[in-house]
């Protein structure tokens, strides 16, 4: 195939562009700043799901302290009625004897439910607590993914833009290139990793980064400017410049 040593040049400055694009389309897969937000949502997932754990081992020990509340007040309304009773004289010595026994058990037994109410509300305290440091850290990790999200959105809109141009750059130049020599072109560039044209540096290939030996060199430099040039090893279009 022969072209014009020119419309040569052009097709290197068109893989130029699409190298460009490739290296835009790169960028976008992998932006750093996706990586720390997809890190940061599984952290705000794992505080959330701990959060409402918490919140409902907190509602459980909730109803346990009603439930000890509940069990003091019912000694201490026994406590009172037996010493009222007590007070008055009323009974036989016996049945008052009784009562005084009644009395101490139930002193002792009010004294054992007191303990386990103070137990119950030191746990519950230290869940409130603990519920709280996580609502703030949340907050806190919500706002740094709302951030994340505007800062990604932004870089995303950036590269989208350059694309854009780099793709209606590319659509100008390729109208001005031989179809002959552009759908040769494409079709290299479509199975070698999007590189369809190198430029050839003294005796080294820029496309797969092989040099030439003597007598290839030799044959390249017999031929004609507009004579299509090939490497030998990846088959790429070489592009004489200089």
């Amino acid at each position: 195939m022969r072209a014009a040593r020119e419309a040569q040049e052009k097709l290197l400055a068109l893989q130029n562009i699409d190298s460009s694009i490739i290296q835009i389309n790169h960028k976008l897969q992998n932006l750093a700043v996706a990586k720390v937000l997809e890190a940061k949502l599984q952290e705000v997932g794992s505080l959330r799901d701990l959060k409402v754990a918490a919140e409902t081992e907190h509602s459980d020990v909730k109803h346990e302290f009603s439930k000890s509340e509940v069990d003091v007040e019912q000694v201490v309304s026994r406590i009172e009625r037996d010493e009222k009773r007590l007070s008055s004289g009323q009974g036989t010595p016996k049945e008052l004897e009784q009562l005084q026994h009644e009395l101490g058990s139930l002193s002792k037994r009010r004294a054992e439910l007191e303990e386990v109410e103070l137990e119950v509300m030191v746990r519950l305290e230290g869940l409130s607590d603990r519920i709280k440091a996580m609502a703030a850290k949340l907050s806190e990790l919500e706002a740094e993914v709302a951030s994340l999200r505007i800062q990604q959105e932004r870089e995303e809109a950036d590269l989208a833009s350059a694309r854009k141009k780099s793709e209606e750059d590319r659509s100008s130049l390729a109208s001005a290139i031989y179809p002959e020599l552009l759908a040769l072109y494409e079709k290299i560039r479509s199975g070698s990793d999007g590189v369809g044209a190198a430029r050839l540096n003294g005796d080294q290939c820029e496309g797969c980064n092989l040099k030439m030996n003597a007598a290839e060199v030799a044959r390249v430099k017999s031929l004609a400017d507009d004579e299509v040039v090939r490497c030998e090893e990846c088959r790429r279009i070489l592009i004489r410049v200089g």
